[in-house]
């Protein structure tokens, strides 16, 4: 079976690296890929949001199954042209997309569907919205309503940093028209979870847990990234808890979305704020996370083509999925100066060398092939994953990798894992 894949981060080279060792993949393209994608498959240079040319490329190919990596697309209602054009797409529809793409849709569905979640007004007036924050004395969240590359999410103790940053979204237009709307909430205490699950519009099979470092300083310091590293499993998360969240959490958003004609098929993703009252949503994703992904398909042991198609086919019920009891972290490093400005064109050496290191894989991010040289292109540069019999050794692991690595201005953070490690 021919398949493509579309994507050019973390996220989509980990998904290659495994539908690679499918038994039933013939050939793997990916649009655009990058020099990770490369060793394992084919990258073709189109870019994810130039609908026509990726249908066009996968009809040449006859390819039989479209995975999308990225939310633009998505949103963009790339799954219902593939489907219109008789070929299997992974992920959801345009209008299901919504989920992620538009947070003001989400709190309702959430409302609608009585889904723990924090308290919060959305507004499209800055006059309105600072006036409410402004008559705020609790800490408060400020997020634009729309696509913002994981970044568009400020937590305010003050309620006049809210006001600042409601500011920048809606006025300054520093994420653009994702900021046209804006979610005022109530700040959750607690520890994050990410809980992703495949789902064919009737059935959810669960993946193993993990979670994301969101901050860009140890100690979950500084403003938000697109995640800094990630682990699985996440100890917080116990059975019985993972039965909660199925329960309160993932059959009512399916349900919710299948009573608002909009049936959801893909991953999906529910950021989630373990408080003392029970777990409360954050967010929902409408893909797979990035860096969730690499650690959590380091554990995969199963193939993965077959549960894409799967759910694509709505027949997740008849699918086992079979992981490593390992756990695996993912260590994210980054450019110098992300997320704000940073350089490109940084030669990175020592990936080689990795290579020579057990259960140690280094997913490409941010990276291109240039002169024969591997350089930095992105913010977000390599995600080292490493498994290991326990959470510190799979630590330990991941940066003996990073140590091996170097590039100009290279930054990571030094503590990814390290709540997991003090749970256990």
């Amino acid at each position: 079976m021919n398949v493509l894949l579309i994507g050019s981060g973390g996220r989509e080279h980990a998904i290659a690296w495994k539908l690679a060792q499918s038994k039933r993949l013939s050939k793997l393209f990916i649009a655009p890929g990058n020099p990770g994608t490369a060793q394992c498959g084919q990258n073709i240079a189109i870019d994810v949001n130039n609908t026509k040319k990726l249908l066009e490329c996968a009809q040449q190919n006859k390819v039989e199954l479209v995975v999308v990596g990225p939310e633009d697309p998505l949103a963009g209602g790339i799954v219902d042209t593939f489907e219109a054009a008789g070929i299997k797409a992974f992920g959801p529809s345009g209008k299901a997309a919504q989920l992620e793409a538009d947070k003001a849709f989400a709190k309702h569905l959430m409302r609608s569907s009585s889904i723990s979640t924090a308290e919060g007004r959305s507004f499209d007036r800055f006059s309105d919205a600072k006036a409410y924050i402004a008559s705020r004395d609790e800490p408060v969240v400020i997020k634009a309503a729309g696509l913002a590359k994981g970044k568009g999410v400020y937590v305010c103790d003050d309620p006049s940093d809210g006001i600042l940053a409601a500011e920048k979204i809606m006025q300054d237009k520093i994420f653009g028209s994702a900021g046209d709307t804006i979610i005022v909430e109530d700040k959750l205490l607690g520890e994050e979870a990410s809980i992703l699950a495949f789902v064919d519009g009737r059935n959810i099979y669960l993946m193993e847990s993990s979670q994301d470092h969101k901050p860009i300083g140890d100690g979950d310091t500084g403003p938000n990234t697109g995640g800094m590293g990630a682990y699985s499993p996440a100890p917080i998360v116990t059975d019985a808890l993972m039965n909660q969240i199925t329960r309160e959490i993932l059959v009512p958003v399916v349900d919710g979305m299948n009573r608002n004609g909009t049936p959801y098929k893909g991953v999906l993703y529910a950021g989630l704020m373990m408080t003392a009252g029970g777990p409360r949503v954050l967010e929902f994703n409408v893909r797979f996370g990035d860096p969730e992904t690499q650690p959590i398909l380091m554990r995969l042991k199963s193939d993965l083509l077959e549960v894409l198609l799967a759910t694509c086919n709505g027949t997740l019920d008849e699918v086992t999925l079979n992981w490593d009891p390992r756990p695996a972290v993912c260590v994210v490093m980054a450019s110098g100066g992300y997320p704000g400005d940073y350089e490109k064109g940084k030669i990175i050496t020592g990936l080689d060398d990795v290579r020579e290191l057990e259960d140690v894989v280094v997913f490409h991010a941010g990276t291109k092939e240039q002169n024969g040289d591997i350089v930095t292109s992105g913010g977000r540069v390599l995600g080292v994953t490493a498994l290991g019999k326990t959470i510190a050794d799979a630590k330990a692991a991941a940066y003996e990798g990073v140590d091996r690595i170097t590039f100009d201005g290279v930054y990571y953070r030094r503590d990814i894992a390290d709540k997991a490690i003090h749970v256990a």
